[in-house]
């Protein structure tokens, strides 16, 4: 038991009316629940019992809109909870499921009235060869302002809210530090982003003083921000594939609550930006770090262990409810990728059948610290957090989609307690929980449309990937050789997972999917379009011999700009770039290889001079991601490579020798599957038959290349390129043959 725990004797079965709560909030959520649970009125606002929710629209500091509507002030309460959320639990606490959360709410030492604070002026986590660690009091204390603001905001009971703000101001006197060894930033992410909710709450409260919701802003702001910010910006000065997921996304989340709390737009502004394009692996595309068919996206921490894996679930998730409730849809963001990583996570961890767990798709791993993750990783295995609650209702019962697996945990570990119930180490602390409580909403009345179709197209087939529908029982694949159709019917019954595989040979295809509900069939998704074969992409003569912008004759779209002071030269047929080796290259539109799946990269080099890491072309968005081709490496060969994770996540396919100087040669490199393969002069001199990242896995990508390199101290090219081709689809030795006799 909690050395906490004296709360035995307290009773909690005489209901309390309007007329015992002294505060005015606490008299009037009193009556609002009296009047509701006498109506019998358990559809509130907010309850998703209609149509799927948006959130009301917010301008960042940028001047983008972050979701639909008109900007606003920030909504308080407005972190984990609204007060449209606590009108639900009002409503809802005495009914199933919402009453087994309350029960462990009110059964757990740390909603006492009785429990008693330690506020400290110094925290430290980890070893610093000084201080002894004593994060523990902290996230105790945190535990317990939490657990009895949410007790006071269902109850009306003031006498927790009172509870809740004697923690509170007992800290905010008290404590100017968080020290210790690094650990100390997980203490300033975890503790921040939590305590910040705590207070959010409680800043409605008209019994804390002015004053001291001051101070307590001023503390989140001095002694918990400084520390996560300059964990973002610094990573301690190492490598920035060296930390896990959740040491970002705790420290995102933290500035993220601290920004709501003080009313900080610049503070929301970091951390959405920062998960939306942070270049550390807490932002969303390095989180989920690889997207499998049926949008099963592997987590970041998979190869590592379970309750790490897990951990980023509760955190992430935390952090998107918060922008949720700010008008910021970061649920939904690139095609819902959270919920990717959200149910590939839930799958692995739940059980199929006896102690059999659900298998899931798997790609190595590696970081700037040689990890060399080669197999999903299961330790902790079934690790519980009370964190589902909250992924199943917003996806399922806010917005109608299908979330199997999120979904089935949710359900398999309700309800979910709050700290105290997991355990009596950090583990059990790092999520405030009581998530069926304060997430659970009422069934969506019908599901949402199918949506998400994309099409990719490895090795010449069509895979398809789709979201699914709250109510669907399966799914029908339609195809058509137009945009409008008629539309042909080629699969149904599909159920689990929400893929398929089509072989309709060369051409262009569109399709679209339906749903088989209890009430019919819905209305088909989006259009998804795939080219199968070998289709130009870009293709940049670089016959102009003057100006600046070299013409894109494919007819998609993707001219080049001269860069410093590229000019032309002579080339292999006609005019060619001519780049300088310091200063010249020529940058292609944002976002060029986002519909690539197989593809072809082919031109023609001059190289004047022989130096390592000078790039032919750098398709990118930092040193993070990026497709590239070197015509010397340190290793002194002809080199391709992509990641998503930095150099030493990089997949490639390497030749014999670098390419020769002062004469043309034609390069290539092609991917068909997980075959890639690397020509010069039309000669294979290298293959990869396990590279599993075609460009599309790279995401949007701002700094896309020619002659110029990602990392800042390598080379530009020096010399001429002529002849720059890119293929949707590989192609084969002779299609390359014909390609270097036409020139």
């Amino acid at each position: 038991m909690d050395s906490h725990d004296n709360n035995a004797s307290l009773d909690t079965t005489t209901p309390l009316t309007p007329a015992d709560a002294p505060d005015a909030e606490s008299r009037a959520l009193l009556g609002r629940r009296e009047f509701l649970l006498s109506l019998g009125a358990l559809a509130l606002a907010g309850c998703g019992a209609g149509g799927p929710e948006a959130p009301a629209g917010r301008m960042l500091s940028t001047g983008t809109m972050s979701g639909t509507g008109a900007a606003s002030a920030f909504v308080h309460p407005g972190l984990l909870h609204t007060q449209a959320d606590f009108d639900r639990m009002a409503a809802k606490y005495t009914a199933s499921p919402w009453s087994g959360s309350w029960n462990l709410l009110i059964n757990n030492s740390h909603a006492s009235l009785s429990y008693t604070p330690n506020p400290q002026a110094a925290i430290y986590r980890g070893n610093d060869g000084v201080h002894a660690e004593n994060y523990w009091i902290l996230y105790n204390d945190v535990a317990a302002a939490y657990a009895c603001a949410l007790r006071w905001k269902v109850s009306g009971d003031v006498n927790y809210a009172n509870k809740a703000i004697q923690i509170i101001n007992g800290w905010s006197s008290t404590l100017t530090t968080i020290g210790g060894d690094s650990n100390a930033q997980l203490a300033a992410g975890i503790y921040g982003y939590e305590f910040a909710n705590a207070g959010e709450i409680m800043r409605t409260y008209s019994g804390w003083a002015a004053a001291d919701l001051a101070r307590f802003q001023n503390m989140m702001k001095t002694v918990f921000y400084p520390i996560s910010h300059d964990f973002l910006i610094r990573h301690n000065g190492t490598d920035i594939t060296h930390y896990w997921a959740n040491w970002d996304l705790c420290n995102m989340a933290s500035i993220m609550a601290i920004g709501v709390l003080c009313d900080d737009q610049s503070l929301f502004d970091e951390a959405v930006n920062y998960f939306k394009s942070g270049p550390g692996n807490g932002a969303v595309a390095q989180a989920v770090y690889y997207v499998h068919p049926g949008f099963l996206g592997q987590w970041q921490e998979s190869g590592r262990d379970q309750g790490h894996n897990t951990l980023g679930i509760a955190l992430m998730g935390a952090m998107c409810e918060m922008a949720w409730n700010q008008g910021v849809d970061l649920y939904g963001y690139d095609n819902n990728r959270f919920l990717m990583g959200a149910e590939y996570v839930a799958k692995a961890n739940l059980i199929q059948s006896g102690t059999t767990y659900y298998t899931v798709p798997y790609v190595p791993y590696n970081n700037a610290d040689n990890v060399n993750q080669t197999v999903f990783a299961t330790g902790s295995q079934g690790n519980v957090r009370p964190c589902w609650a909250l992924v199943y209702n917003h996806y399922v019962n806010r917005k109608g989609l299908a979330a199997p697996y999120s979904k089935k945990f949710a359900l398999q570990i309700q309800p979910e307690g709050g700290g105290g119930n997991y355990g009596s180490t950090s583990g059990g602390y790092d999520q405030l929980g009581y998530g069926t409580l304060t997430c659970t909403r009422d069934p969506i009345a019908a599901g949402a449309t199918p949506s998400g179709l994309k099409a990719r197209t490895p090795a010449g087939q069509v895979e398809l990937s789709w979201w699914g529908s709250a109510y669907a029982t399966s799914y029908n694949v339609k195809r058509s050789t137009s945009t409008s159709g008629p539309w042909t019917s080629i699969a149904s019954g599909i159920t689990d997972l929400l893929t398929y595989t089509d072989n309709p040979g060369a051409g262009t295809w569109y399709y679209v999917v339906s749903a088989m509900t209890p009430t019919g069939e819905t209305a088909e998704s989006n259009r998804a379009t795939a080219k199968v074969g070998n289709t130009l992409h870009t293709y940049l003569a670089c016959n102009e011999g003057t100006g600046t912008t070299v013409s894109d004759t494919s007819g998609q779209g993707h001219p080049g700009t001269l860069t410093g002071s590229a000019t032309w030269g002579t080339g292999k047929s006609g005019s060619a770039l001519a780049l300088n080796g310091s200063t010249d290259y020529v940058s292609l539109p944002a976002n060029l290889v986002t519909d690539l799946t197989d593809f072809t990269v082919a031109c023609w080099v001059y190289w004047n001079a022989s130096r390592n890491w000078e790039r032919i072309f750098d398709f990118g968005a930092g040193t993070g991601r990026y497709m590239f081709l070197t015509p010397r490496s340190s290793s002194g060969v002809v080199r391709f490579a992509i990641t998503v994770n930095g150099g030493k996540g990089e997949q490639a396919v390497t030749g014999t020798a670098a390419l020769p100087t002062a004469q043309w040669v034609h390069v290539a490199v092609t991917l068909s599957g997980q075959l890639a393969t690397l020509y010069v002069n039309g000669t294979a001199v290298g293959t990869n038959s396990a590279e599993f990242l075609p460009p599309w896995q790279l995401g949007g990508t701002t700094q896309n290349w020619i002659g110029r390199s990602q990392y800042a101290a390598d080379p530009y090219f020096n010399g001429r390129i002529d002849e720059f081709r890119i293929y949707r689809g590989a192609l084969t030795a002779a299609n390359i043959a014909a390609l270097i006799a036409a020139s």
